[in-house]
């Protein structure tokens, strides 16, 4: 007697990654990000002395940075194409909506004037002002951003579960890959252009 095959039901967007994968790999390079350059602001103490550690670690940062921001682009971009895992999410918050975008625009403009003055450098010229004025904006929005992220991070990154209880958030070695993938660009980024620093940190002796 043959029995119907019951039809098979798609397994939740989630349980491959999905959303809450999304979700977990921008808080993974977030953490990642607050930490370097938790590390590149004290450089920003003894910088007479500390120059090639500030402009080498700017210089690796810029792998996570292009990660984050390429992670948080696809979800802005399958929320607003109408994915229904993404618009069943929703959008962030007002807020956060308005200071992603200077996020990214301030952080692609400090790393950026970052590298013109190692590229030009220790010349008259208008990219020293442009560099600190862009840190001064960055630092603004970024206080912003990681206050009203932070404490979201220890649910996001030690859960092992999405917001849909009975589905796990598979992918792990995937984002893991990634994350490894954007270091060791943004190290190869690093001992290509460190020499650059050279005639800053004579100057600063």
């Amino acid at each position: 007697m043959n029995v119907a095959a019951r039809p098979r039901h798609r397994r939740p967007p989630d349980e491959a990654g999905g959303v809450s994968g999304n979700e977990r790999l921008t808080a993974l390079t977030g953490t990642l990000l607050l930490a370097g350059f938790a590390v590149e602001g004290v450089t920003l103490l003894r910088l007479g002395q500390l120059l090639t550690l500030h402009f080498f670690l700017g210089l690796l940062l810029i792998g996570p940075v292009l990660l984050k921001i390429g992670s948080t682009g696809y979800r802005f971009t399958r929320y607003y194409t109408g994915a229904p895992a993404y618009v069943r999410k929703g959008p962030p918050a007002p807020l956060l909506r308005v200071l992603g975008p200077l996020v990214i625009v301030t952080s692609l403009a400090v790393l950026g004037t970052g590298v013109m003055l190692a590229i030009v450098g220790p010349v008259s010229g208008p990219w020293p002002f442009l560099h600190k004025a862009t840190f001064v904006l960055w630092f603004g929005v970024m206080t912003i951003h990681v206050l009203t992220y932070v404490w979201r991070l220890p649910r996001i990154l030690l859960s092992s579960r999405s917001a849909q209880p009975q589905v796990r958030i598979g992918g792990g070695w995937i984002r893991g890959l990634l994350v490894a993938v954007s270091l060791l660009g943004g190290l190869v980024i690093a001992l290509l252009m460190v020499h650059l620093v050279h005639p800053w940190a004579a100057g600063a002796r």
